[in-house]
């Protein structure tokens, strides 16, 4: 096992009272073993204390985790989020298994978690401190872990830690990111990535559009969208969607969807061509409407490259 499959990062896990760990912050997770972290348990050792106005403690912890093994506890769960949205570690490359399990549901508040039991038991006091929960959820937001370098985000509760947005990426107010899914270069993103779905660079996905994950029953194919492609307002995909690609607003393709292949040559009995979208899945340099005067689903060729980002936007 070399050490490019290993992470490690010295982290501030946040503890209720019951003994509940609720998050753990790694300010600077690195590939490699935990060797030679001394000197940044130094640099968090005072941070180290207790928030008697959340009821929680503050404890600096030292971690190592294999890739390529299932999470074993809470703060290993979020090294691994961590390394995601660090960009350590793309999307679908780590084994995330049962995080679910290892996650407590947790009462975000502007002045950090806490366990919800404490945040209803505090509330008068919470409200006299200004303190307010924003979120009930196991997932925290990524801005209130990692900032990334070169990324706009409009609405910081619309991405989870655990995204992985490359620079010149812009996730726009209705914009949603998941975490193990991302983009992999200059992006925009309007529309609902879900987790496991990584998108292409120069790719735009637009406004109400959506992305299958694999979470709600969404089936075991991860699905992605390639590089200067464009998904229609209101639109959505459950098949892979190759480079130079199309889908016209409001289409939602499928693995079963019919779509009938304009472009090739017509059956025997002169009957059109037509495949199902898994047997389309991946493909590239493809149009994809529904015809106005039959209602048919169609897939059209495309020449040339496909969308171009405005470049002011992505800079």
């Amino acid at each position: 096992m070399t050490d490019e499959r290993w992470i490690a990062g010295v982290g501030l896990a946040t503890i209720a009272a019951d003994g509940t760990v609720l998050d753990t912050w790694f300010p600077a997770p690195r590939t490699g073993r935990s060797e030679n972290l001394a000197d940044e348990v130094e640099s968090l050792d005072r941070f180290a204390a207790p928030d008697d106005r959340r009821n929680v403690s503050i404890e600096v912890i030292t971690l190592e985790i294999d890739l390529d093994v299932a999470p074993a506890s809470t703060s290993d769960v979020y090294l691994r989020l961590h390394a995601l949205s660090h960009r350590l570690v793309k999307p679908n490359e780590l084994n995330l298994d049962g995080v679910f399990a290892h996650l407590p549901n947790v009462a975000w508040t502007n002045a950090g978690p806490m366990h919800p039991a404490d945040a209803i038991r505090l509330r008068p006091f919470l409200q006299r401190d200004g303190i307010q929960i924003v979120s009930l959820d196991k997932f925290p937001r990524l801005t209130d872990y990692v900032a990334p370098e070169g990324v706009r985000i409009a609405d910081a509760s619309r991405v989870r830690l655990g995204a992985y947005l490359s620079p010149g990426t812009t996730v726009m107010h209705e914009g949603f990111v998941n975490f193990n899914a991302g983009t992999l270069g200059s992006s925009m993103i309007e529309g609902r990535v879900s987790q496991g779905v990584v998108i292409g660079d120069g790719s735009d996905i637009g406004g109400g559009a959506s992305i299958m994950g694999t979470l709600s029953g969404g089936g075991k194919h991860r699905v992605s969208f390639g590089a200067r492609s464009l998904l229609g307002a209101n639109a959505g995909v459950g098949i892979s969607i190759g480079d130079d690609c199309v889908v016209e607003a409001g289409l939602y393709l499928t693995a079963g969807t019919k779509v009938i292949l304009v472009d090739e040559e017509p059956g025997e009995d002169g009957s059109p061509r037509i495949a199902k979208g898994a047997q389309l899945s991946g493909s590239s340099g493809l149009l994809y409407l529904r015809n106005s005067l039959t209602g048919a689903i169609e897939a059209r060729r495309r020449k040339g490259v496909g969308v171009t980002l405005n470049a002011a936007l992505h800079a």
